[in-house]
């Protein structure tokens, strides 16, 4: 069993920056594929990012490409967002997900939640105008 912890979000203001973690423990994730999903209120979850086994390989949801980075520190066991010029519209709950498959690219499935085994509880971003 993977255990996931995300940190790192809070109230900010529009324009600023927040780095998110996502702490792995139970097993070793670097063969995982992970990615970040939100959900904002009233809405469906949705697809932020995912980064595959190596790092090699990352996809963005349109939103926030070019505001967002995944990474990952396999030694630390931990996966990052971080979150640039952040916008009201990007106020959600933010969790992490791992995926067993070791994907050297990340494709479509990547961005659907069915594709993840293990889920963390989510921390809140909350951006004020």
């Amino acid at each position: 069993q993977v255990q996931l912890v995300e940190s790192g979000g809070g109230l900010v203001q529009v324009g600023v920056s927040l780095r998110l973690s996502c702490a792995a423990s139970g097993r070793s994730i670097s063969s995982y594929t992970m990615g970040w999903f939100r959900q904002a209120p009233g809405k469906e979850r949705e697809f932020v990012a995912a980064i595959s086994w190596s790092g090699g390989s990352t996809a963005y949801a349109e939103s926030v490409k070019g505001r967002f980075t995944i990474s990952r520190d396999n030694a630390k066991n931990t996966v990052y967002l971080q979150m640039n010029s952040l916008k009201p519209e990007d106020t959600a709950v933010y969790s992490c997900a791992a995926d067993p498959r070791r994907i050297r690219t990340i494709g479509q499935s990547s961005r659907y939640t069915y594709a993840y085994d293990y889920w963390g509880q989510g921390t809140q971003v909350t951006v004020s105008s």
